[in-house]
Order: C-alpha cells, then sequence, then structure tokens
C-alpha cells in the first residue's frame, strides 16, 4: 500500500501530514501528487470527499519549499479558484495546515469581505491566492493585482463554478496568465462545457477518475419520501426528531425558503443556523463555525454552500426540496458519508417535483428507494398546545392601522366617517351653499 513518505514530497510536508494523523493518500491522491509533481497538466473526475483538496495542495506546498525566493508585488505563484466563499475559506485553511512547518503565505480573497485589507494582502506578493472569481477580477481590473507571473493555476469545482454561470469569468482570468504554466482542473462531474474548457486551457493532461461519473457515495442510505409541500415542515421536524441524528444539512432551493425552514425549526427547539448568499461573509463564517464545533446540529443552506461544507460528521442530509439540476444531488448528499463514515440522506418530493426525481435517478443510474414518512419520534419539542398558537399569527401583537384624515377639496381636514349623533364632530357643510346640511340640521 502507498503512503505518503514515498511520493517524494519535502520533509516538512510530510511532517505536517503525520501531525494531521494521515499516512495513507487517497486513490485520488496517490495519482495526482505524483503526476503534478512531475509537472503535468491534470484533469480530475472526483466527487468532494474523497481528499481532492490534499491532492493539488501538497504538490504546491512541495514546490514552494523548492522556491523559497518571495512573490514580486501585487502577484502570487500559485492560484487555486473556488466557486464558493465557503469552499475558498476551506481550502485556506487546508493550505495553512499543510504548510504549518514550511509557513507559505496565503491570501483568501472573495466576495462579501472588506476590499482594503485584501489589497493590503495582496501588495506585499503571495505565495498562495484562493479566491472567488469575480472578486479576483476586480482586484485584476483595479491593478492592485496581477497574475503574469503565476506558474501554478487550479480550477476547483469546475462544474459547480459552470452552474453558477462563472465560465465568463474564468476565461477571462485564464488569458491574463502566462502561458508557460501548470494547470490542474477538479470536478465531480464532466459536462461537454467543462470538457471543452479543459481542452481549451490544459496542456495534453493527465486523466484521472477515481468514482463513476456523477454516481454518489455507495455508503449513503438514500432515500425519497412523496409528500405534499404543505406538509414538509411537519415531517422534517419528525425527521430530524429521530434517535440516530446528530447533524444534518438540509437543503432548500431559495434563500428566502432557507430562512423559514431554519425558523420553522428554532421554533421546534433545534439549534439550527441558515447559510445562503444574501447573508454577509461573517454571518456565512459564524454559522458554519458553529456547525463544524457543535453549536448548531442542523444547518440549512441553499446549493452556493453545497461544496464547502466540509464536516466530517455529517450523519443526515435532507433534500428538503429537490434541485432542478440533478448533478446538484449529487454535491448536496456528497456532504454525508465522509471520512469513511456512512450516512443518510432523504429527498421530499411533491408531486410537482416527480420530474427532477427522474432527472436524477437518470443521472445516477439507480432508483431512489421510497420510504414512508418517519413516525413521530415522541421527543416533544414544543408542548401541543404551544404549537397551534406558534403556528398562528397573533391578532393582539399586529399594530393597528394608522389611518390618514380625509381632505376636502381645498385639501383641509375633515371628517370621513360621516357625522353620527353624539359623535363630538362638527356637521358637514353643504358643499354648494357653504350652510348645514338638511341631514346635520335635523340632528
Amino acid at each position: 500500500m502507498t503512503e505518503f513518505t514515498s511520493l517524494g514530497l519535502a520533509e516538512p510536508i510530510l511532517r505536517a501530514i503525520s501531525d494531521e494523523g494521515y499516512t495513507t493518500p487517497t486513490p485520488i491522491q496517490a495519482k495526482v501528487i505524483p503526476a503534478m509533481l512531475a509537472g503535468s497538466d491534470i484533469l480530475g473526475i472526483a466527487q468532494t470527499g474523497t481528499g481532492k483538496t490534499a491532492a493539488f495542495t501538497l504538490p504546491i506546498l512541495h514546490a514552494l519549499c523548492d522556491d523559497p525566493m518571495p512573490a514580486k508585488q501585487r502577484t502570487c505563484k500559485a492560484l487555486i479558484l473556488a466557486p464558493t466563499r465557503e469552499l475558498a475559506a476551506q481550502i485556506g485553511d487546508n493550505i495553512r495546515a499543510y504548510g504549518k512547518h514550511s509557513r507559505p503565505s496565503v491570501a483568501v480573497i472573495v466576495g462579501g469581505a472588506k476590499i482594503p485589507p485584501q489589497i493590503k494582502a495582496l501588495a506585499k506578493g503571495v505565495d498562495i491566492v484562493v479566491a472567488t472569481p469575480g472578486r479576483l477580477l476586480d482586484h485584476v481590473a483595479s491593478k492592485t493585482f496581477r497574475l503574469d507571473t503565476t506558474t501554478k493555476v487550479v480550477l476547483d469545482e469546475a462544474d459547480q463554478m459552470f452552474d453558477l454561470g462563472f465560465m465568463p469569468q474564468i476565461k477571462k482570468i485564464m488569458k491574463h496568465l502566462p502561458k508557460k504554466r501548470q494547470t490542474m482542473l477538479l470536478s465531480a462531474t464532466m459536462p461537454k462545457q467543462v470538457r471543452a474548457l479543459a481542452q481549451e486551457f490544459l496542456h495534453k493532461p493527465i486523466e484521472v477518475t477515481v468514482t463513476p461519473n456523477s454516481k454518489p457515495i455507495d455508503r449513503i442510505d438514500q432515500k425519497v419520501v412523496m409528500i405534499p409541500s404543505a406538509q414538509k415542515r411537519t415531517a422534517l421536524v419528525d425527521y430530524l426528531a429521530t434517535p440516530d441524528m446528530e447533524r444534518a444539512v438540509v437543503f432548500t432551493r431559495t434563500k428566502r425558503g432557507a430562512d423559514k425552514v431554519c425558523k420553522h425549526l428554532e421554533m421546534y427547539g433545534f439549534a439550527a443556523a441558515a447559510i445562503h448568499g444574501n447573508k454577509s461573509q461573517n454571518q456565512r463564517v459564524r454559522s458554519l463555525d458553529a456547525f463544524r464545533k457543535g453549536k448548531v446540529n442542523v444547518l440549512v443552506a441553499t446549493d452556493i454552500a453545497a461544496r464547502g461544507i466540509d464536516v466530517d460528521d455529517v450523519s443526515h442530509v435532507v433534500n428538503y426540496e429537490l434541485p432542478q439540476v440533478a448533478e446538484a444531488y449529487v454535491h448536496r448528499v456528497g456532504r454525508t458519508a465522509r471520512a469513511g463514515k456512512s450516512g443518510q440522506a432523504i429527498a421530499f418530493c411533491d408531486g410537482a417535483e416527480r420530474g427532477l426525481l427522474r432527472d436524477i435517478e437518470r443521472l445516477i443510474k439507480r432508483k431512489i428507494d421510497v420510504s414512508d414518512r418517519p413516525a413521530d419520534s415522541g421527543r416533544q419539542l414544543v408542548p401541543e398546545e404551544e404549537r397551534q398558537v406558534l403556528q398562528s399569527p397573533e391578532p393582539a401583537q399586529r399594530k393597528p392601522r394608522r389611518r390618514k384624515p380625509a381632505q376636502n377639496r381645498n385639501g383641509d381636514k375633515r371628517n370621513s366617517g360621516g357625522n353620527k349623533k353624539g359623535s363630538g364632530r362638527p356637521p358637514q357643510r353643504n358643499r354648494r351653499r357653504g350652510k348645514p346640511s338638511a341631514k346635520a340640521k335635523a340632528a
């Protein structure tokens, strides 16, 4: 069996790997690391959770050990592009862990964060930049950063970058890079557009396929519950209340839906947090950190966060709504069954979502077992009488509507409610003659 010590990595990196408790590389690491050390371009097809981050970061760190010269001002030696802020932050953390004895300089450049600190971090020159495409292009356009000396480039989760519409930005970035470089493209799936990108920017790449294209991890127990949308919230509470639920990620289709589901779960006593594109970078980091540390055991997320949630002990994934793109299902369920563990994935499917379910089953080349809705676990999260109160609005808490006083033709405020006996309001004047009306006289 191959061990890290036989791959030719520098001694400081081997020490850091040992400190992290790793001795044996995963299949993708065993194939990619030697190829990258030899200088080849790489086209890798592998799901998340297979160890691909270390597969490209370790060779980059090794190259930096061989090249101790600092990077020039406003440049970097290696660039790693990621589709989401969470994934970029996760990659940055891994680089710091694996490079703790070689101490490379690292900058994570993402949207949603303040620009001045990023400009300051890039000004001196950085060994490795981990970035999302949009914010990186902002720095290139403003000339606070340039890519003409970058010799190693990694495009991570290329299929998601395509799904999120980043391909035009990726192509712009690639044109700023020198022609003589080493490029690695990694993707969990390989649609035609991503393969075309590889053919355009990779030179005679070595193709590494670790798992069959788009097939979810076999250790995941996948089930689907056929259920009307109106019943999904109640079913979700019952499902997450089962005794074997340790830590769960719940996926919704929209940001607003994520917030609603999160509030519903909190109402029933769950420690839950929502993470999506409308949250600030600090909010997203705090929520993910709380989930990773166990302070929050249910994370409600949209697909933009699917590949940045790298937590080893997620026991359950719930597809509260099926994704519009079948490939997204693969990435969602990939949040569980990591680091050799098993996991459960449940999908709630309304009648209107049957077509999406068929698309998923065609992609993964198997039928997903239909399961009954979980029975009430008996875990009384909120007393029954309080459930009914909490689920309905409280009229007493509603603020009364302020009525604007009506106005006459001259713009003067007047009584708009008629002149009733005992109202204390002045009698209504006859509009034509300026006299009290007959009705007012009779009163």
